[in-house]
């Protein structure tokens, strides 16, 4: 059974910083891709980084580029979000979500889901 577990959430004020994590467990996840999503309230879930754990081929929403850094930690079979230069557009419920294969953007294809995390920025 495949198991995802983001922590790292939190309030802070605009531009500052927060790194999300997401555990993972259940599966040897060589094969894999990675994706994190967000989702604002009243608003659909947003794609907003992904990685392939295998090659580390990592692909950005234009929203998040420059600022957010998705990365893997093979031996700890983890994954991290940097966030920085945040704004209070950031904010929203960060999820954690893996699929089989290459990255994609349309979280319909990403069979597994974490719990999700709150990311709030105050202006």
């Amino acid at each position: 059974q495949v198991q995802l577990v983001e922590s790292g959430g939190g309030l802070v004020q605009a531009g500052g910083s927060l790194r999300l994590s997401c555990a993972a467990s259940g599966r040897t996840f060589s094969s894999y891709a990675m994706g994190w999503f967000r989702q604002a309230p009243g608003k659909e879930r947003e794609f907003v980084a992904a990685i392939s754990w295998s090659t580390g081929t990592t692909y950005y929403a234009d929203s998040v580029k420059g600022r957010f850094t998705i990365s893997r930690d093979n031996a700890k079979n983890t994954v991290y979000l940097q966030l920085n230069s945040l704004k209070p557009e950031d904010t929203a419920a960060y999820y954690c979500a893996a699929r089989t294969g290459s990255i994609v953007t349309t979280n319909v294809l990403y069979d597994y889901w974490g719990q999700g995390t709150q990311v709030t920025v105050s202006s």
